[in-house]
């Protein structure tokens, strides 16, 4: 099952996923709590990424790994780190590899790596992953085994890849 952000893209194939963008906590709060279905939150920043899942009603994390200044010197500002994961395995959290993000980003070499190091921390700690294309134009639609592919350059498995694209809430 693949996700979208347009609600004219919706069909048997592909959910339509309503994208909750905040700009503090207190408006998470109010958006999360009035939410019917999944919800999915624009993360990046470190406060919305830390309030989003510490909160229960958060479903998924959608591009923790956006709205980042600069790589730190051994390591890279993912967005997410230990102690975010283990909040996000508690409280049944996912952690979602948005395609379409990937192909309008500006620095795509970063960001995939920003990626792959969150791929091998929801790995070491039991997080839940979600790929999908979240497309907001027709052109941004993938199929399944191009995410499948995308899912194997994150340096994901064939299990942990099929997971991905089953997400079930």
């Amino acid at each position: 099952m693949d996700f979208v952000l347009k609600k004219e893209l919706e069909n048997s194939n592909l959910t339509y996923v309503d994208l909750i963008t905040v700009k503090n906590t207190s408006e998470l709060r109010k958006k999360t709590d009035s939410k019917k279905g999944l919800a999915v939150i624009r993360g990046g920043d470190d406060e919305i990424n830390r309030a989003s899942l510490e909160n229960k009603k958060t479903d998924i994390l959608l591009g923790p790994e956006f709205n980042r200044e600069k790589d730190f010197v051994h390591f890279r500002n993912s967005g997410l780190n230990q102690v975010l994961c283990a909040l996000a395995n508690k409280n049944e959290t996912a952690i979602g590899f948005s395609f379409s993000d990937l192909l309008n980003c500006k620095s795509k070499e970063r960001v995939l790596g920003r990626m792959m190091q969150n791929v091998f921390l929801c790995r070491k700690y039991k997080v839940k992953i979600v790929l999908g294309s979240f497309a907001l134009k027709e052109s941004e639609l993938k199929n399944r085994s191009e995410l499948i592919s995308f899912g194997s350059v994150l340096g994901m498995n064939g299990k942990e890849i099929k997971d991905a694209l089953n997400f079930k809430k």
